[in-house]
């Protein structure tokens, strides 16, 4: 359990998250997953790094009981740690492909959408329930995954777009079945780190450079209205319905 790092081949490194049962981080755990982002990314050697997921889903946000046990401080300490995550993937000095199995919401949007290539599984599902769970937030990233007006169609009910969907938008390099996702992955990742690793930093500092949004400044902005939600009660008020039947 937790967040670990490995060498499948030359060249990658596998950052894979596991928090049972359906990988909702806590705040420590966005954490360690920048710190381990960012650790593969320093290593001269590594020329592409694959973040992936065990178990049913790819990631659903943060540890609601966890904000709901110790209030604002955890909120603030979810809210950083996201922030740190996703700026992590975004800024790793070489290319991240992401591998999204099941679900794949809230913070798993902003860590895919903030991901140099997406390779999903047929049963990924992409979303942002943060109107159901008292929180705003990551809709920087998912309009980074579909277009303007589906992005707000998803964000304001709540529902989920499959990898299918993303496939036709672009967004998804490949869809494959669960069994091959990994596999498929760690293919694309193979094929990156074949290039020269300091052409392919250089190539990723000079794409992130001429990137139209600013993804830090614009989900830092999204996240002062989760506070502002939070310190009104209005969040407390929707999360205390989380998880309740007919909720």
């Amino acid at each position: 359990m937790g967040v670990s790092t490995s060498s499948p081949e030359k060249g990658i490194s596998l950052v894979a998250v596991d928090f049972p049962p359906v990988n909702a981080l806590p705040a420590a755990g966005w954490f360690a997953l920048a710190e381990a982002v960012r650790t593969a990314g320093r290593d001269p050697e590594v020329r592409c790094v694959v973040l992936a997921a065990e178990g049913r889903g790819f990631n659903a946000g943060v540890d609601i009981k966890e904000i709901q046990a110790d209030g604002q401080k955890a909120l603030i300490s979810a809210n950083h740690g996201c922030a740190e995550a996703f700026t992590a993937v975004y800024e790793c000095a070489t290319p991240v492909v992401a591998a999204v199995q099941g679900f794949c919401l809230g913070g798993g949007i902003g860590l895919a959408g903030n991901a140099d290539a997406i390779v999903a599984s047929e049963d990924a599902a992409f979303g942002l329930p943060e109107l159901d769970r008292g929180a705003l937030g990551a809709a920087t990233h998912l309009a980074r995954l579909v277009p303007q007006h589906l992005m707000r169609a998803l964000y304001y009910t709540g529902r989920t777009a499959s990898a299918a969907e993303l496939h036709r938008h672009g967004s998804v390099w490949r869809v494959v079945p669960r069994p091959r996702l990994r596999a498929a992955a760690l293919e694309l990742a193979r094929e990156i780190a074949a290039k020269d690793g300091q052409l392919l930093r250089m190539a990723k500092a000079a794409i992130n450079g001429i990137d139209p949004v600013d993804v830090h400044r614009s989900y830092r902005f999204e996240q002062g209205f989760t506070f502002e939600a939070n310190l009104s009660g209005l969040a407390d008020q929707v999360r205390g319905t989380f998880g309740q039947e007919g909720a």
